[in-house]
């Protein structure tokens, strides 16, 4: 008598006969490869490295004194950091606040740091050959931040530093 166990193994080995493979999509040394997400109307890429962690929006305690782009502290796993809204401090406009909302966490010197965002692409990557001139990208408050351009998916998006970001006296000064 067969068990459920050797049942299940059975259905496991029969289903895997028969997937169909996708074929590998080779990376080559030249590809460079980040997470997408849109700020505003810019689409923004940031280098992986530069992003600890990608979170729902956390429930965030206001701090009295705090300059208006800083939303307050959250908490997660114990841990607490600040919660930037990165449209008002770049764009002078404050991000909409919707269910679903996202933060990137990135890492600066002293902790953690959460970074509203309008909207989540995901992985992206992009070869020399789609390189562009970051300039029309980088204008205003994003000028310090951008230094790279790429077209890709049929729109243009710039590499935006969050190291940068985080090494800005103005960004680490968050008492109004």
């Amino acid at each position: 008598m067969r068990t459920p166990f050797d049942i299940l193994s059975d259905y496991e080995q029969r289903s895997l006969a028969h997937v169909v493979q996708l074929p590998a999509r080779e990376l080559g040394a030249d590809t460079w490869r980040g997470v997408g997400y849109r700020v505003g109307k810019r689409r923004l890429v940031s280098p992986f490295g530069e992003v600890v962690e990608i979170l729902p929006m956390p429930p965030v305690t206001p701090v009295p004194g705090g300059q208006p782009w800083l939303l307050g502290i959250g908490n997660l796993r114990g841990n607490l950091f600040p919660v930037v809204d990165l449209k008002l401090f770049l764009e002078g406009e404050r991000t909409v606040l919707h269910e679903g909302q996202r933060v990137l966490v990135m890492r600066q010197q002293g902790g953690d740091v959460a970074l509203t965002i309008d909207e989540l692409y995901g992985q992206r990557g992009f070869v020399q050959d789609q390189a562009i001139d970051p300039e029309p990208l980088a204008q205003g408050r994003y000028a310090h931040f951008i230094d790279r351009a790429f077209h890709g998916d049929d729109a243009d998006w710039a590499v935006f530093s969050l190291s940068r970001l985080a090494r800005t006296p103005e960004f680490r000064q968050a008492a109004a």
